[in-house]
């Protein structure tokens, strides 16, 4: 058994091939552990796509190695397609067809015989929660159908590691919240699944550990929480009613707090980061009440992804996009006919 399902070490790969000057991938490094959901997160340009299809050989490096499933990408891509699962940012499914015949379809392109494909797609129309639309034309699911639709395609192999390349862009809460129940699913049997998302929250609930790149090298990895402490851990705010007040509320804070407290006289609002958040949060409390200090808002907060990027990167979450040409089903159909 492989000690990881992915490793990358030191990848590099050119704009304009080997004669050009800008690095997509700039020594770039992952790891990712087997039967997990690691995210990879970057602003627009980083690399993500760039990386994902490098290791489902799609593209081929100019310097480093890669590892999936214990295969080397680049002596041996043959072995690595058939131990992986590819789906793009879009949901790359034929309309005009039932879902059960888009199954068969992609059973065939992955050279299963008639009968297994047949087989094949029932298994996963059940697995995927799809049984009772089988063979209604794949044009009348909502969104969040047609992705677990995708989801299904990619499985026709059971791969051991599943890449997914912006798997929710475009769908609405309820879909999204489809999809994620659907990878869950997947890690829960064995697959590993490498995560690329321009949406922060989903990292955050689906990634047991995430990668966030920049300009194509890996700049931070670690857990979801990790990565939040990162940039100050928990902290304390106090909102209060009354402008006056903002000294006393200041002292309050300082004796629970790790640093100095911080005072925004424009919002009323003291704030300051604390290692024990319920005993901080008690102790403030109290002071407050016993003071008769009124206030508007009290509360825990914790930094969130966007803040990690805003202070890794530099740049806000809102630059988190796709950043070159995706890795569409397409290119999956690619692999399997490779």
């Amino acid at each position: 058994m492989y000690e990881h399902a992915v490793l990358a070490e030191d990848l590099r790969k050119r704009y304009g091939g080997k004669g050009g000057s800008a690095f997509a991938l700039d020594g770039f490094d992952l790891a990712v552990r087997p039967g997990t959901v690691h995210g990879l997160l970057g602003p627009n340009g980083a690399g993500k796509t760039t990386a994902v299809r490098v290791l489902a050989t799609l593209l081929k490096t100019d310097g480093g190695r890669a590892e999936v499933a214990g295969v080397d990408v680049a002596r041996h891509p043959r072995a690595v397609r058939a131990r992986i699962g590819l789906v793009g940012q879009y949901a790359a499914v034929d309309e005009g067809i039932s879902g059960r015949q888009n199954l068969e379809i992609f059973g065939r392109l992955f050279h299963l015989g008639a009968r297994r494909a047949r087989a094949r797609a029932g298994e996963l129309l059940d697995r995927f929660q799809l049984a009772e639309a089988a063979d209604r034309n794949a044009g009348t699911y909502s969104g969040g159908m047609r992705r677990r639709l995708d989801l299904a395609a990619s499985m026709i192999l059971t791969p051991d590691v599943l890449f997914l390349d912006e798997p929710t862009t475009g769908l609405d809460p309820r879909g999204r919240g489809e999809v994620w129940d659907a990878v869950r699913a997947l890690v829960a049997g064995g697959t590993t699944v490498l995560l690329t998302t321009q949406y922060l929250d989903e990292a955050d609930r689906l990634a047991s550990r995430i990668t966030v790149m920049d300009r194509g090298r890996a700049i931070a990895d670690d857990t979801p929480d990790g990565l939040k402490n990162r940039v100050g851990g928990d902290r304390i705010e106090v909102v209060v009613a009354d402008a006056a007040d903002l000294p006393a509320v200041r002292k309050a804070l300082a004796r629970v707090a790790a640093a100095e407290p911080a005072v925004d006289e424009g919002d009323r609002r003291v704030h300051a980061p604390v290692t024990d958040r319920v005993a901080a949060l008690t102790e403030v409390a109290r002071t407050l009440r016993d003071e008769r200090i009124p206030v508007e808002d009290l509360g825990l907060r914790r930094p969130s992804l966007d803040d990690v990027f805003l202070t890794l990167t530099g740049r806000p979450s809102a630059d988190v996009t796709t950043d070159e040409a995706g890795a569409t089903r397409a290119g999956a159909e690619g692999v399997a006919a490779a």
